[in-house]
């Protein structure tokens, strides 16, 4: 079968996955036309109010992978509130992508609800070792309570002038969490997180902010791939601001970077944190657009790199750079150290994003010229994708 034929089956399943997870797609632009009975106009309208959160917030829970975090009741109270249509989105976007993976590997994710005792809780759904996937992971967290004075400290390191009343600091934190390890080392791990957070001070008043993005950590580079991935994101940045994909590509390349080890976790994407301009919506919809290329810009690649054959040298290449994955989770990332930093946090959650194996070797080192020398040379050299 041709590569062209095996895109157009895989654009296929996709597009059947969006569907499936209540996902507006416009396939006539995609295809030409004649497939959407819908006008032009129609379906643009039909799309914005979807972009917008509205519609029905008990129906569009029927499409989620379990009730909300929140109480549906409460939901519907304050549907306009920012935390509400927050958590809709980030609720839609773990159902869409578990749905998406299902179709693949044909397991299902377990679906684990946890409830934290100072306020809140999640959903975490997990596959593991199923027959693609040795372990997919996608949390959704909501949570509540008061700032521990190390969480605030990390805040305020990093430019949050914080008033808390008494010492404490009332907050608000909820985001989608997922990293995927493929059992094919031609397959590439993912890994997406977008999250709001807001703190009420002192005087009554709040500050908000959202962060996120999506980054792909493949074993083997495949130019194709990376071209995919970051047009996806390109796109999506591109709505919004024009200097977005540039800024946030940069800011992840240096974000994700094991600095005992003097390179980048994998080719990058988008990263941004404490993003609280040009207002509230602005920002808000940006981040919509971002979870909602969270299925294009991976699924494809999957389905391209499902069947490819493998030797033991690449699983046990594969195994080395999961270890490097493991480094950077446990002694750089801001996600892992707020969560452990937090009371009541639930640790299961947190270590969702390390893989079921990894691999130290001492000393090692690829052979030059080698696909695994190639692959740690762009790691040391980070480089535009597009």
């Amino acid at each position: 079968m041709s590569h062209t034929s095996q895109g157009w089956i895989s654009f296929k399943r996709c597009c059947k996955v969006f569907l499936a997870a209540g996902t507006v797609v416009v396939i006539g632009d995609l295809v030409g036309g004649g497939v959407s009975r819908f006008p032009r106009a129609e379906m643009a309208s039909k799309i914005s109010k979807v972009e917008e959160g509205e519609g029905d917030i008990r129906e569009r829970c029927k499409t989620l992978m379990s009730p909300p975090v929140t109480d549906i009741k409460v939901l519907e109270e304050r549907k306009d509130a920012m935390s509400t249509r927050m958590e809709m989105v980030i609720m839609e976007t773990q159902a869409s992508f578990c749905k998406a993976l299902e179709e693949v590997d044909g397991g299902t994710f377990k679906v684990d609800r946890w409830s934290r005792k100072e306020g809140g809780g999640g959903i975490s759904c997990v596959m593991q070792d199923g027959k693609h996937f040795e372990k997919a992971g996608v949390n959704v967290s909501v949570v509540s309570g008061y700032l521990t004075e190390e969480a605030a400290k990390q805040m305020r390191s990093r430019g949050k002038v914080l008033k808390g009343k008494d010492g404490k600091l009332p907050f608000c934190a909820m985001g989608v969490s997922s990293v995927i390890h493929p059992k094919n080392p031609h397959i590439p791990t993912v890994h997406f997180n977008y999250r709001y957070f807001e703190i009420e001070e002192a005087d009554g008043s709040k500050q908000w902010w959202f962060g996120g993005g999506t980054d792909l950590t493949p074993v083997y580079i495949d130019l194709e791939d990376a071209a995919h991935f970051h047009n996806t994101l390109k796109s999506a940045c591109d709505k919004h601001n024009p200097k977005y994909y540039s800024d946030f590509k940069k800011w992840c390349d240096n974000y994700f970077y094991i600095r005992h080890r003097g390179e980048t976790r994998g080719i990058g994407g988008i990263f941004f944190d404490d993003l609280d301009s040009p207002n509230q919506e602005e920002v808000f919809n940006f981040v919509k657009s971002c979870a909602k290329t969270v299925v294009p810009c991976y699924l494809p690649i999957v389905y391209k790199h499902l069947n490819d054959s493998f030797t033991p040298e690449e699983k046990d290449w594969q195994q080395v750079r999961r270890g490097r994955y493991v480094e950077f989770n446990l002694v750089y990332d801001r996600g892992v150290k707020f969560g452990l930093a937090t009371p009541g946090s639930r640790i299961e959650s947190i270590l969702m994003s390390l893989p079921l194996t990894a691999r130290w070797e001492y000393m090692h080192e690829p052979t030059k010229g080698t696909k695994e020398a190639k692959m740690l040379e762009v790691l040391r050299n980070p480089k535009e994708w597009i």
